[in-house]
């Protein structure tokens, strides 16, 4: 054996036996998971670590503003009824993340992860991976990512420079659509996008995007402008597509679909983990019955009760994601806490909030909540919501009368949320 192949697997060893030794001592002492600084170490080790990991497997990488963690649950459950799964299901997305993920299912015969997306290229080119699952794209911590299409431009590289991967693309979201264009192995999903406030110019031609309800109720879009060799760029028919009466697959065969998880978008998550795992030669039948199984995300949906409350967590992090989780508030319920922090991991700039509609929530005793809790009370104010307003989560629960209570939290909200209620509440069965 060459010096230098001695070298490197003396180097790889020491990488994981430093990583698994820092992530034992992470769980060990409470200080987290072990799902980053494990990965952290180790890439610092040996470079060449996450390459060596993948050891040619499959892999599957899924992608997107909002929507990765359930995706990738939702897929890594239906893959599981075939393989066995190395997958990244505490959401650490980034590199460290994904080196964590694979030393910890180093003999898992597939590989399933949530990837940031400024992070797929290098990790796509790392681990050769085979299918890529495109979700949505939209508005996200400007702060950190930058404007949406630069985000498309990275991203639409990286599938043209891997013609052999396969795509699964939702057809419904303009951005996702020019990324996987041009491949050669897409497969369109109709996913659904209720938010289209970032949709409203074509990434490829920088002109208008027109938006329009086709005679069968789909909005269809398409751009006001050719693309430079004449053609028309519009949304793609898809082959799978998600209704009010299920999964619709390319052989035209529906499929109920009974989630555990509330809203269209997860009935949208659940349609592209099916197509994904169709693309894998997994049964489409058990790939659906796995996905209903999912009824929580790292605690997302999960109901816990604390001090006579019935609480229920959702997670949002962006416009989009805000819309769509308002829409999921259970209108019954006899609280609803929103809490807003506004840390680096959140984006620092909440000018978003004006994009986000609060409007119609009279029947709930709304309470504003997190370290920008002042900033979401002018805007609740605005949108004429009767509310308070305690910057303490905890203690806007506590504000709260016995019954359920909604609770809607940013990022680092809904983290430093979740640890007192994993410490002090009891879990209950998420409900739908």
């Amino acid at each position: 054996m060459k010096p230098q192949n001695i070298l490197q697997r003396a180097r790889s060893a020491v990488a994981i036996s430093a990583a698994d030794l820092a992530t034992w001592a992470s769980r060990k002492t409470g200080r987290g998971s072990g799902g980053m600084i494990g990965g952290l170490i180790a890439g610092g080790i040996d470079p060449n670590l996450m390459a060596s990991l993948g050891k040619k497997r499959p892999v599957v990488l899924i992608t997107g503003t909002n929507g990765k963690s359930t995706t990738t649950r939702m897929l890594a459950g239906a893959l599981r009824t075939a393989h066995t799964v190395s997958t990244n299901e505490g959401g650490d997305n980034m590199d460290a993340g994904v080196i964590s993920a694979l030393l910890a299912g180093r003999d898992a015969e597939l590989v399933v992860l949530e990837v940031d997306e400024l992070h797929v290229p290098n990790i796509a080119e790392q681990l050769d991976a085979s299918v890529l699952v495109l979700l949505n794209l939209s508005r996200d911590q400007l702060d950190r990512v930058g404007e949406i299409n630069k985000i498309e431009r990275v991203l639409r590289a990286c599938v043209n420079a891997r013609p052999d991967m396969t795509v699964i693309a939702n057809c419904d979201d303009v951005g996702v659509t020019s990324v996987a264009w041009d491949s050669p192995n897409v497969v369109w999903v109709s996913a659904g996008f209720g938010w289209v406030g970032d949709s409203t110019s074509c990434p490829r031609t920088g002109g208008a995007i027109i938006h329009e309800t086709r005679a069968d109720g789909v909005l269809d879009w398409r751009a006001a402008k050719p693309l430079p060799d004449g053609s028309e760029f519009r949304r793609p028919e898809p082959q799978w597509r998600i209704t009010d009466e299920g999964i619709h697959s390319p052989d035209g065969t529906i499929y109920p679909l009974n989630l555990r998880l509330p809203g269209n978008a997860n009935r949208g998550n659940a349609t592209q983990a099916v197509a994904a795992a169709a693309a894998m030669s997994v049964d489409v039948q058990q790939a659906i019955r796995a996905t209903e199984q999912v009824d929580n995300v790292a605690g997302r949906y999960s109901v816990v009760s604390f001090e006579g409350r019935d609480v229920r967590l959702m997670l949002a992090k962006n416009p989009a994601g805000w819309q769509e989780a308002l829409s999921m508030v259970d209108r019954d319920a006899d609280s609803l806490v929103i809490a807003v922090n506004g840390q680096v991991a959140d984006g620092q700039d909440l000018s978003w909030l004006w994009d986000v509609r609060f409007e119609n929530f009279e029947d709930l005793q709304v309470v504003s909540a997190g370290e920008r809790g002042t900033d979401l009370a002018v805007r609740l104010g605005y949108a004429g919501v009767d509310h308070t307003l305690v910057k303490d989560t905890i203690q806007a629960i506590r504000s709260c009368p016995a019954g359920r209570v909604e609770v809607l939290a940013n990022y680092t909200a809904f983290r430093d949320l979740k640890r007192v209620l994993d410490r002090e509440g009891t879990p209950q069965e998420a409900q739908a």
